[in-house]
């Protein structure tokens, strides 16, 4: 696997690559149907402006958000894209058989060869109640101490080498090498900890981590990931990416009200009450008690807003300071077109070039 399949290419003045993490959010009055439409859209501008990559996320029973199967929504977004990579951020490994993913993502690899990136977690990517429906058991925490188990045997069927002797030895995930030469998504791990962070590094395997909602341990896991880092022969170095809440509006006060609309949503979340993204005027009108401003205000601060000078000089600082070697933005707003507007804004403030 050429490391190219991995590192992106920075565009424009911008420090290192960007990318887009897609939640496929459903804004109140929208529907899955909406959301699922903008995320082609958001691919095709993310391709048009030079973004590295475009991931989307496994969740469950969370109606704000429209990505509980990354495969089908991957295919459908190669279908309508020529270059970008797309990827998993990521599948929760533990709500599946490791064969399935090795299925499903070796589909996506023969459907467009040499742009899948397979992003691994370990977390169910919803509630316990949710986990053990999808898993079939209450003993959720079984399926994250066997993640290293279950890794290895997915790199087994993605590169068909269990050995003989092997119980799955003759079981050949396809499409897949048995079929003849071809490529395999690259494996990147996915964390907020420093589960992953070391496990990534121990395997020499791209990490990335998730700032956007665990930005007190960003600094400490990506120092753990190029502590515990050993050449393999995915990479020679370390390579990091960092999921980051950017939103880029015409005004401070637009990208302001627009922020506050995942904020309240997310405090839904936490609190048991999920639902779908407020409008910008339910999230003003919202009477928050002394402690869910606290919830807000500290989950705006970690938020990367503003006008597009503000958001480049505020992602810049980000870079710096962490040391990532690719950023992903994700967008989180109630319109689509706050969405696709503040990744327009950001690719312009960098001076990416628009082909249209």
């Amino acid at each position: 696997m050429d490391v190219d399949d991995i590192r992106g290419t920075a565009f424009g003045t911008a420090p290192v690559p960007l990318s887009v993490l897609d939640l496929v959010t459903v804004g109140s009055g929208y529907t899955a149907t909406r959301a699922l439409r903008t995320s082609v859209e958001i691919a095709k501008l993310a391709e048009r402006r030079g973004f590295t990559r475009h991931w989307v996320a496994e969740h469950h029973s969370m109606p704000g958000v429209a990505s509980s199967s990354p495969a089908v929504i991957l295919a459908h977004l190669a279908a309508h894209t020529d270059r970008i990579r797309l990827g998993s951020g990521g599948v929760m490994l533990p709500n599946h058989a490791p064969l399935v993913i090795a299925e499903q993502f070796g589909t996506l690899e023969a459907l467009a060869p040499g742009r899948i990136d397979l992003g691994l977690g370990r977390a169910p990517g919803t509630d316990g109640a949710t986990a053990a429906a999808l898993r079939r058991t209450d003993h959720l925490n079984e399926g994250a101490d066997e993640f290293p188990q279950q890794l290895a045997e997915l790199t087994r069927f993605l590169d068909d080498d269990f050995p003989d002797g092997h119980p799955y030895a003759r079981i050949h995930a396809v499409p897949g090498p048995v079929q003849g030469p071809t490529g395999r998504p690259p494996i990147w791990l996915l964390g907020s900890s420093g589960f992953s962070a070391r496990l990534a590094g121990m395997l020499g395997l791209p990490f990335a981590f998730a700032h956007h909602f665990s930005a007190q341990n960003t600094v400490p896991a990506l120092d753990l990931y190029r502590e515990s880092f050993r050449p393999s022969k995915v990479l020679d170095a370390p390579y990091a990416l960092i999921g980051v809440s950017a939103l880029a509006a015409d005004s401070e006060s637009e990208a302001r009200r627009q922020t506050r609309t995942n904020a309240l949503s997310m405090l839904r979340l936490r609190t048991g009450r999920p639902g779908l993204v407020p409008t910008p005027e339910e999230a003003e009108a919202y009477a928050y008690s002394p402690l869910e401003r606290e919830f807000v205000d500290g989950w705006l601060a970690n938020v990367v807003s503003g006008t597009p000078d503000q958001v480049r000089d505020g992602l810049d600082a980000l870079q710096k300071r962490t040391g990532a070697d690719e950023l992903m933005l994700t967008a989180n707003a109630h319109s689509p077109q706050a969405r696709l507007r503040s990744y327009e804004l950001i690719a312009d403030v960098y001076g990416a070039p628009d082909p249209t």
